[in-house]
């Protein structure tokens, strides 16, 4: 998977009925042509056309980098 960055998208929902709150995750697969981004790294991703079969979004910048230890 080069070029290929897998991308999790966290929000918090808010239960109609019962008014609690929890944590949905979801996964993107997104290119990213320079093969700049590290684990952990906060990006923004735009659809793009699709490049593979699960690959329809495309890395537009890097917002913050990951400290590294």
């Amino acid at each position: 998977m080069t070029k290929t960055v897998v991308v999790q998208v966290e929000r918090v929902i808010r239960d109609p009925r019962y008014g609690r709150y929890s944590k949905r995750s979801a996964r993107f697969m997104a290119h990213d042509e320079k093969d700049q981004c590290r684990v952990g790294d906060r990006v923004v991703i735009a659809e793009a056309r699709p490049m593979s079969r699960r690959k329809r979004w495309a890395v537009r910048s890097i917002v913050s980098r990951a400290e590294r230890v």
